[in-house]
């Protein structure tokens, strides 16, 4: 817990900086040849702006496990990072940012996508199952959303969220209404540092706690959770998790997209990969971390680029 509770500091510092760019450089891939894949590593195939949000971590494993593979290709990366949802699509759609690696499209960012989607392309979808929950401590008798009703003394009438922007807030404050919990309960966001710190807090003292989480994320590994059965569906169903392009991408970028398109991954391999980037390295060692996870992963995929 210690270990993995040490990262929530430095995704905080990270997710301070907004559209600040920093070269691929050493941090991904060494752009090395594949083989027999004709032109990759021996040319340059241009550069591609990979826009994230470090706080957001199923995107930042992602994002470093992309830069490694296209630059392994042959592709020149830099990588931008932004604190808030909003931006990074507007810069999708405006052509400044040319991949978001972890995008919900489907419903969590779906107000996003009715805004730009017609300047912003699908590349596909590499995880299945991606799901916003609303979590107490596994201590806690609540057991179903519908429960919270009633019980704001006993959480101190706060469920503790998340960035003011994201799509999880949005969905958070369409959910409250559906179970009568919008005059009990205040939603607090501020960022996913600031509400892993109050998790952390009150599951060390064996206090209650509502937060809003999601799937997959590590700390529904790191700290004891549960999450509250949500018989309405007011969260949502579960969807899919898609690397978007700019529009035009594939068509510039053929030898991208065609790699792109092949990446699929299962709960375990997901998992594996934001726990080591996130908690087993941390930030600065985030390429060595995609190497540890390629050296134990890697063979399991037809689409892995090695050197």
């Amino acid at each position: 817990m210690k270990k993995k509770f040490l990262t929530i500091a430095a995704i905080g510092a990270a997710a301070s900086l907004a559209l600040a760019g920093c070269s691929g450089d050493g941090m991904g891939g060494t752009g090395g040849d594949s083989g027999d894949d004709a032109g990759s590593g021996s040319a340059d195939k241009g550069t591609i702006t990979l826009g994230f949000l470090p706080s957001w971590t199923d995107g930042l494993s992602t994002a470093y496990l992309l830069q490694d593979q296209l630059e392994k290709i042959g592709y020149t990366v830099e990588m931008k990072t932004l604190t808030e949802a909003g931006p990074l699509y507007t810069g999708l759609a405006q052509g400044d940012v040319d991949i978001y690696p972890s995008a919900w499209p489907e419903l969590t960012h779906k107000s996003y996508m009715d805004e730009y989607g017609d300047d912003i392309e699908d590349l596909g979808a590499y995880y299945e199952n991606a799901k916003l929950t609303i979590a107490v401590p596994e201590y806690s008798d609540i057991d179903s959303i519908e429960d919270l009703a009633g019980k704001g003394a006993q959480f101190d009438g706060k469920i503790y969220g998340i960035e003011p922007g994201a799509g999880l807030t949005a969905q958070t404050q369409k959910m409250m209404p559906a179970y009568g919990l919008d005059g009990e309960f205040e939603l607090v966001t501020s960022s996913t540092a600031a509400m892993l710190t109050e998790l952390k807090s009150a599951t060390e003292a064996q206090e209650e706690i509502v937060v809003t989480l999601w799937r997959p994320f590590w700390a529904n590994d790191a700290f004891p959770l549960k999450d509250l059965e949500d018989p309405q569906g007011a969260m949502g169903e579960a969807e899919g998790l898609h690397f978007l392009g700019t529009k035009g991408f594939a068509e510039e970028n053929p030898d991208a997209a065609e790699l792109i398109e092949k990446i699929k991954l299962d709960d375990a391999q997901y998992g594996a990969l934001e726990d080591l980037v996130v908690n087993e390295y941390g930030e600065g060692k985030e390429a060595e971390a995609v190497d540890a996870w390629l050296d134990e992963h890697g063979a399991n995929f037809d689409w892995v680029v090695t050197e």
